[in-house]
């Protein structure tokens, strides 16, 4: 006698079923880009705020541990540098950062008046500040913009005792990470 074949158990999806993942995945990434997009040019601003408050918290220890004048110098887009002094104008560089992992980012540099423009800050070997070697206005704020769509607006400020702060104008008040009035 002859017996029948029992059907063999189904395995896999049919091309039906995986068009619609395709589609439903696809109109998700159409509708998620653009916050993504939105979202990187967010971090590649906080990056460069954070990126210069390094660079001058660097500056300043650097100052307290060679017991000497030390200067932290703003270069373009977020980039910076930071240098002891050897005499009058010299800025010999210790330090440096490109502003590679920012591309997207304007940095605005002005001195404590905010009126200004400002790039270099010197250090003396209290961490404090003291006049620039070549009499410029000594740095106060920078503030870091996004150039590619973000809407993250970052200052970094430097209070009178030298310490380096990033705060954000756009919180709201109580928050601590709220600017103050003139930062």
């Amino acid at each position: 006698m002859l017996t029948g074949f029992a059907p063999a158990p189904r395995c896999g999806f049919t091309l039906i079923e995986m068009m619609v993942v395709v589609a439903v995945l696809g109109t998700l990434m159409v509708v998620g880009l653009p916050s993504f997009s939105v979202l990187l040019q967010n971090y590649q601003v906080r990056a460069a705020a954070e990126s210069i408050q390094n660079g001058l918290q660097r500056a300043r220890a650097e100052a307290v541990a060679r017991n000497s004048k030390v200067c932290f110098k703003l270069g373009a887009g977020s980039a910076w540098s930071v240098g002891y002094t050897t005499d009058a104008t010299a800025c010999t560089t210790l330090d440096s950062h490109s502003s590679s992992d920012s591309p997207n980012v304007a940095i605005s540099a002005t001195a404590s008046d905010l009126s200004t423009a400002a790039t270099t800050l010197t250090f003396n070997n209290l961490g404090q500040i003291v006049a620039n070697a070549d009499s410029s206005a000594s740095l106060g704020r920078a503030v870091a913009t996004s150039t590619g769509g973000g809407n993250q607006v970052l200052h970094v400020t430097i209070n009178a005792g030298g310490g380096a702060r990033v705060c954000d104008p756009n919180l709201p008040a109580g928050n601590v990470r709220k600017c103050g009035t003139g930062e």
